[in-house]
Formats: C-alpha cells, sequence, structure tokens
C-alpha cells in the first residue's frame, strides 16, 4: 500500500495536474476477477482506472454474453429489469431531446448507439440521425432490429463541421479512450447553441458512496473515468462549452444497488436491501440533483464572439 501511495503516476487527463494518487481497488466483478486501482485527482475530483487497458487490450473485457448494453437477452432477472428500465427511459430521452427543441427537428448524432434502441426512437420523431457503435455484433442487431445502418466509431473524425443539433452519449463517456480528442471533435460537430447530452455514473451519490468498492458503476476496467459534477465542470469549460443543467436518472441507483449486492455476494438479503438504497439515494438527490446515482448533463456550445 505504502508503494501506492508514493507512486507517480500521469497528469489528470481533464485538468492536467499532477496531484493525483491512489484512492482504492475495485475488481473486474462482471468477467475476469481482475483488481484495479483507482485514481483520483485532488483538483478536479476525476477518478480514473488503473492501469487502464490498451485499445487492443480493452476488447476482451466486453466479450461476455451478460453484457447487457450489447445484448437484447431477457433471461435472467438482472437482464429483465434492465430492459424493462431501457423502455421506460428511452421515452424519457427521447421526449427531453425533444423538449430542448419544441417544434423543431433537427439533426442528431448518437456516440454509442447500442442495439439502435435510441436512433430508431429519435428516427421515428422525425430526427435525421445518424448513429456511430464500435461494436460490430451491436451494429449487426440494429439493423436487424431497426434496419438502421450504424457506423464504425472510427465515422466520427469523417464527419462534417457545425452538422449536428444534438450529440448524444448515454453511459459512453466513461468507456472512451481518447477523452480529449472526442471532447474536441464535439465542439467542432456541434452548431452553434448546439447541445451535447451525456450521460455517466456518479461517484458522489449515496449508493457509490454505500458500496464503495462494490460499487457496480465503477465497472473496471470497462470504465475507463468515474465522473463526478465537479470534474465534469472542469471538462466542459476546457473544451469552452456551458454546463446548462443536470438531470437524475433515476431509474439508476435501484439498478447500480441491485448489481452492487450481487457483486458483493448478498443473497436474499442483498436483493430485499438493493431497492432501499437506491430509494435513500432518489431522495437525496430530490433535495440536491447533483448526488444522483446517474446524471444527465446537458451542455450547450456557446458561439464564438
Amino acid at each position: 500500500m505504502n508503494n501506492l501511495l508514493n507512486k507517480q503516476f500521469a497528469p489528470c487527463p481533464i485538468c492536467n495536474k499532477e496531484d493525483v494518487g491512489f484512492l482504492m481497488h475495485s475488481k473486474d466483478y462482471s468477467l475476469t476477477g481482475e483488481n484495479f486501482q483507482i485514481i483520483q485527482c485532488a483538483n478536479c475530483n476525476l477518478k480514473y482506472t488503473d492501469p487502464i487497458p490498451t485499445k487492443e487490450e480493452i476488447g476482451p473485457y466486453y466479450n461476455f454474453p451478460t453484457y447487457i448494453s450489447h445484448t437484447d437477452d431477457q433471461t435472467g432477472l438482472i437482464n429483465k429489469i434492465y430492459h424493462r428500465v431501457r423502455t421506460r427511459t428511452l421515452a424519457q430521452k427521447t421526449n427531453w431531446v425533444q423538449s430542448l427543441f419544441t417544434g423543431y427537428k433537427g439533426h442528431l448524432l448518437e456516440v454509442g448507439a447500442g442495439t439502435g434502441a435510441f436512433a430508431d426512437a429519435m428516427t421515428k420523431k422525425g430526427w435525421d440521425v445518424t448513429a456511430l457503435e464500435p461494436d460490430a455484433a451491436s451494429r449487426l442487431r440494429a439493423y436487424n432490429n431497426y434496419t438502421i445502418k450504424v457506423e464504425p466509431i472510427e465515422a466520427l473524425y469523417q464527419l462534417h463541421e457545425n452538422t449536428y443539433d444534438v450529440i448524444t452519449l448515454w453511459h459512453v463517456l466513461e468507456h472512451v479512450h481518447d477523452l480529449n480528442e472526442y471532447m474536441a471533435c464535439f465542439y467542432k460537430l456541434l452548431k452553434p447553441n448546439g447541445r451535447l447530452i451525456i450521460a455517466v455514473p456518479n461517484y458522489t451519490s449515496y449508493d457509490a458512496r454505500y458500496y464503495k468498492k462494490y460499487w457496480a458503476a465503477y465497472d473496471v476496467p470497462r470504465h475507463l473515468y468515474h465522473f463526478s459534477p465537479r470534474s465534469m465542470n472542469f471538462l466542459t469549460k476546457k473544451f469552452s462549452m456551458e454546463l446548462v443543467q443536470l438531470k437524475p436518472m433515476w431509474f439508476d441507483s435501484f439498478y447500480v444497488s441491485l448489481l452492487s449486492e450481487r457483486y458483493k455476494k448478498s443473497g436474499l438479503l442483498g436483493m430485499i436491501r438493493a431497492p432501499i438504497i437506491g430509494g435513500i439515494s432518489n431522495l437525496l438527490a430530490l433535495k440536491n440533483n447533483s448526488s444522483a446515482s446517474s446524471i444527465v448533463y446537458e451542455i450547450k456550445k456557446t458561439p464564438t464572439a
């Protein structure tokens, strides 16, 4: 432990400060059982996984049949809950994005489209949707499910500047290696006053503090970065954008608590306790939405003078 406390880590990828250090261990509970460190920046509060697998190394960590965002499987309790929640939140997401541009149908870019449900829903609302997804199997499912052609993620850098009214990343930014490159690209792709919608887990939530290393939303090593409202505000300002509002994702606290209890191997007691912890987390978020288990950030590209 002393060696970890004295280890010199690379500067923070958001604020570039060198005041970063070991915080805790967590484990890949979903697949390999490997231990990873979680590092924290004392300046902007970003946490990140260490070591971060390279782009070439990360693929196998997603290669398991129960990785829910890449499957339409609804067998088992966790899968059933996930897909029921997804159906509810899909309507909330589409209605909220539409409410930002009342009566207007524009160009939307979804980064990390998964199996295509959100892209399809926004297309049906009359939006011109470009969808990107790194996983080839998910792109195929999106076409089979919705006849949507989802492009590989590499197409991001070939898109035209000042084209999109909205860019969405639903639980995606925590997975990307090229964090700063992506944010710079989003700024270029957005129209003036366009919106960047980012949903990520929030490690300052009650459920995160309760479950600590077992908190399922750490999901190492697939989640490379672990955000708080403070670190997201730093990231937003770094790329000359404005954080407009935060919105809680109310279902996430229950789902994450359920997974966290499974990681703790709590059995029946854990299944009973999970909705209680999720409920407490949401009650606290009612008073302060920046404490929600997962947060949707509305970020605006401000026109340059």
